[in-house]
């Protein structure tokens, strides 16, 4: 597995924005801007979303995804991953919870139990890490 340099995880730190992009059936791209968060125990990069929805379907149909991110300060300092994912719900409703502290100012998610369905952790192993800045 490849690491993320240290010092790049100020970019979990902060309301940093991430595209992930998944592969559709047809073995097209999609891509989605997402909040993003990174576990230092396993190295792995995480994404939060809900059951049903396409990056999800996408994940369950072929692993492999790339992450990109840029410095919400910096334009050109950037990270990019390429790897496969994992889909858990296991702790995915905590993490959601914590992604709306960092990136809305709030204690709790606000749409749980909404349209949104079983929230799902995407935890994502980087075989490919670039970087700039």
């Amino acid at each position: 597995m490849a690491e993320i340099p240290e010092s790049f995880h100020d970019l979990f730190e902060r309301r940093t924005f991430a595209h992930v992009t998944t592969l559709m059936p047809d073995g097209g791209p999609q891509t989605t801007p997402v909040w993003v968060d990174y576990d230092e125990d396993t190295g792995e990069v995480l994404v939060n979303t809900a059951r049903g929805r396409r990056k999800e379907k996408n994940i369950r149909h072929d692993p492999r995804v790339a992450v990109s991110m840029t410095d919400p300060d910096d334009g050109y300092r950037y990270l990019s991953v390429r790897g496969e994912a994992e889909l858990t719900t296991e702790g995915a409703v905590e993490h959601i919870d914590a992604l709306a502290r960092r990136y809305m100012d709030v204690e709790e998610y606000p749409h749980h139990g909404e349209e949104d369905g079983e929230r799902v952790l995407v935890r994502i192993a980087p075989d490919s890490v670039a970087h700039s800045g």
